[in-house]
């Protein structure tokens, strides 16, 4: 009997799970829940749906723990949760709404309320207070809109900021990436400018293709661009993110193969990382930093691997991590394009693998950095997954299980 590619992971990855189950003695306890987006099917207009997934503390493994829930459109692009665990987002692209669901503690969720964004989304994040959400996306031109929280629910538009390059005011930016500091007082927007930079076609501006806006936050969410945004960014910037300390801010350039990294300077201005640009793997598009500041991963979608770098604590400059095989990379499944770090223990890597449809898992050693590949990984999920996050599973439930 022949299976297909599907069925032999559901395969494997259930095996896997009985082995792990059989030698914790008897049991599975659960540290985190992993949520990815994906489709039902491979069409452009096949709905959307979020899965949620449980990591195992012994082994990293994912094991499938609730009903499939709708992302309240098509093509959803990317996941946000509020700091405190209680509501996630999710940007779907297909009908450009955001939607928010309420997540209960034994992780399932629910519909609560949604916003029709006024333009497609590519990107999202949510302050650490809880009180703002942004969103990034559009090319015509390219914006950042801000919402109001409100115990999780979404409230009015408080804010929208266009992207444009000074000197380029009729150039075309496409918005790729948002973070938000720790410390709530900055925001950055990763976008690259469409008409500079047209792969087999005519350059049509002069100007530098790859750029990062800075904004920084008053008191009432107001946003107002740092000076020196925006700041140049390679050639086409994919994902962003800061470290927890608000020192250091990086950047993919998923056209030239390369990790940006900046310093955080006064007024959240941003400088260029001495030594900097890093070599990555092929068509970086996502990253992420361990919590508790020491290590730096990233997902390259054409190579299908993760880069592993240490970060040095004085200069933030990412050094290359070298895993057990000997190796700078680490090999996912097919098209990685979103990453995350398990916010429970810190120990576990997950992707979301778009062409795989699945999630890679690794175990983070906390002396290193390096990783290994969890049990039975990869980890079967709905068509196409693009985005990833994850919460703690508050003390961490324990399940009986008969072997």
């Amino acid at each position: 009997m022949k299976f297909s590619k599907v069925s032999q992971l559901g395969l494997v990855s259930t095996l896997g799970l009985l082995v792990a189950t059989l030698l914790s003695g008897c049991m599975i306890v659960t540290i985190d829940y992993v949520y990815v987006a994906c489709s039902s099917g491979s069409g452009a207009g096949s709905a959307g749906q979020i899965q949620v997934f449980a990591a195992d503390a012994e082994s990293g493994a994912l094991r499938m723990v609730d009903t499939t829930v709708p992302s309240g459109g098509t093509q959803p692009v990317a996941l946000a949760t509020t700091a405190d665990y209680e509501n996630l987002y999710a940007a779907n692209a297909g009908n450009n709404s955001l939607v928010h669901f309420a997540i209960a503690g034994d992780g399932s969720l629910t519909q609560k309320d949604s916003v029709t964004l006024p333009f497609t989304p590519t990107s999202v994040a949510v302050n650490l207070a809880g009180t703002y959400l942004y969103v990034v996306g559009g090319n015509n031109p390219g914006e950042l809109a801000v919402y109001s929280l409100s115990s999780g629910t979404i409230g009015s538009l408080s804010a929208t900021e266009t992207l444009t390059v000074p000197g380029f005011t009729t150039d075309l930016i496409a918005a790729t990436g948002v973070t938000v500091l720790n410390n709530g007082t900055g925001v950055f927007v990763a976008a690259y400018d469409q008409s500079a930079y047209n792969p087999g076609g005519s350059v049509t501006s002069s100007a530098n293709p790859g750029w990062v806006f800075g904004y920084a936050v008053g008191s009432n969410g107001a946003l107002t661009p740092t000076n020196g945004s925006p700041y140049q960014a390679g050639v086409k910037p994919s994902a962003l993110t800061a470290d927890p300390t608000n020192r250091f801010l990086y950047a993919t350039d998923f056209a030239s193969n390369q990790l940006i990294g900046y310093t955080i300077e006064s007024g959240n201005t941003l400088e260029f990382m001495v030594a900097g640009p890093f070599k990555t793997g092929n068509e970086p598009s996502s990253l992420a930093i361990d919590p508790r500041g020491i290590y730096i991963y990233v997902a390259n979608s054409l190579s299908s691997t993760l880069s592993a770098y240490s970060i040095s604590a004085p200069t933030g400059t990412p050094s290359t991590v070298i895993a057990a095989t000997g190796s700078a990379n680490n090999q996912t499944d097919s098209q990685p394009v979103s990453l995350i770090i398990d916010p429970s223990l810190g120990r576990y890597v997950y992707t979301a693998n778009y062409l795989g449809n699945s999630i890679s898992g690794f175990r983070l050693n906390p002396n290193t950095g390096a990783l290994t590949t969890t049990l039975a990984t990869p980890y079967p999920t709905g068509a196409n997954p693009t985005a990833l996050v994850a919460i703690p599973h508050g003390n961490h439930a324990v399940q009986e299980v008969t072997p």
